[in-house]
């Protein structure tokens, strides 16, 4: 019997939720802009158009990232909550996955570079070789300086991302999709517990420690 897939993909300004089946999506909804996500109303929005309940769903699938690290954890929260509640099956999924499968749905064949902004003048990068057969990853995901990303778009290599194309003129825009997602994780079955899952991020986390308190005299 086929899972009923519940997608969240939440890592770029566009948020989306899709709900699949053995394939074939059922329904799907999306929000762009800056703004906190509307998570919940965009789950209820796609679980009331395929006319199915929440205790219908067998499988949360989670886009890991990179992007919006504060995106990421809402998805994850839900998608952890709802494992606790009802005892459904969770996976994690990478974006720039989603992403190189998408780019293949629209046949960008050739090298592909999935461009990301990790803030702070760099970028996340990951190189696929994407044909009709399928998307084979040639550089494994990496924090770039804008200087490499650059020479790539110099040698004519295609440019994908959420926002490339504000620094990249070339390059085309794309946004990890939870339909895209729902579809990747139908043929998978290496489902996570959700304390496992974690936001693609390939910094070290810095905590900063606060300065003691200061003592003032009457």
């Amino acid at each position: 019997m086929f899972m009923t897939i519940l997608a969240l993909e939440f890592s770029s300004p566009q948020r989306s939720v899709a709900l699949a089946r053995g394939g074939a999506a059922l329904s799907a909804a999306a929000e762009t802009g800056e703004r906190g996500t509307n998570a919940f109303g965009l789950i209820e929005e796609v679980l009331a158009k395929a006319g199915i309940g929440r205790t219908g769903i067998d499988c949360l699938a989670v886009g890991l990232g990179p992007g919006s690290y504060a995106g990421i954890r809402v998805a994850l929260a839900i998608a952890q909550g709802w494992q606790l509640a009802r005892g459904v099956k969770l996976l994690g999924i990478d974006s720039t996955a989603c992403l190189s499968a998408q780019a293949q749905a629209e046949k960008l064949f050739g090298r592909v570079n999935v461009v990301i902004d990790a803030q702070r003048g760099e970028f996340y990068l990951a190189g696929y070789e994407i044909s009709a057969a399928g998307a084979k990853e040639i550089v494994p995901l990496k924090i770039v300086t804008a200087a490499d990303v650059e020479s790539r778009a110099r040698r004519g290599e295609m440019m994908i991302g959420p926002e490339v194309n504000q620094w990249f003129a070339s390059g085309k825009t794309l946004f990890p999709s939870a339909t895209m997602l729902a579809r990747l994780a139908g043929g998978r079955d290496d489902f996570s517990v959700g304390g496992e899952l974690e936001p693609v991020y390939l910094r070290a986390t810095n905590f900063v420690k606060a300065a003691p308190a200061r003592h003032l005299s009457p």
